[in-house]
């Protein structure tokens, strides 16, 4: 008998999806996509990754700048992925975005940088012409 593999996957949470769904809706954010990666539900805005509902948390992209400052100042923390700190991703617990008003800044936060983070798709490669056979 072969080995049998086993994937789990972290359902991630359903109702601050949807806040997240209705406060982008409620901000008239235009181009908003929704992709299932990062092991949750990732609101992608401009074809750019803005912020991701991983288990009970969200995951907020951010300007790095600002990442050490609302460390300090929110109940949050940075996204460590093999031992290594990511600057400009910061973790928040579902329980500290309760009320409508600390969802909403955190949202705030990451289409604030998405309007100057850069996108990670990669452009469509331009075919190149066919070479002509020699005659």
């Amino acid at each position: 008998m072969g080995n049998k593999f086993v994937y789990l996957t972290m359902p991630y949470s359903e109702k601050l999806a949807d806040r997240i769904r209705i406060a982008l809706m409620d901000m008239n954010i235009p181009k908003v996509e929704e992709k299932k990666m990062f092991r949750g539900l990732t609101f992608m805005v401009d074809d750019k990754m803005c912020i991701c509902v991983s288990g009970y948390n969200l995951m907020c992209r951010i300007d790095p700048e600002i990442h050490d400052q609302l460390l300090e100042e929110k109940p949050c923390r940075s996204m460590v992925m093999k031992g290594r700190e990511y600057k400009g991703y910061i973790l928040v617990n579902e329980d500290d975005v309760a009320k409508k008003r600390e969802l909403d800044f955190w949202i705030r936060q990451c289409l604030d940088f998405n309007a100057r983070a850069k996108s990670s798709k990669k452009p469509a490669a331009k075919k190149k012409p066919a070479k002509k056979k020699a005659r």
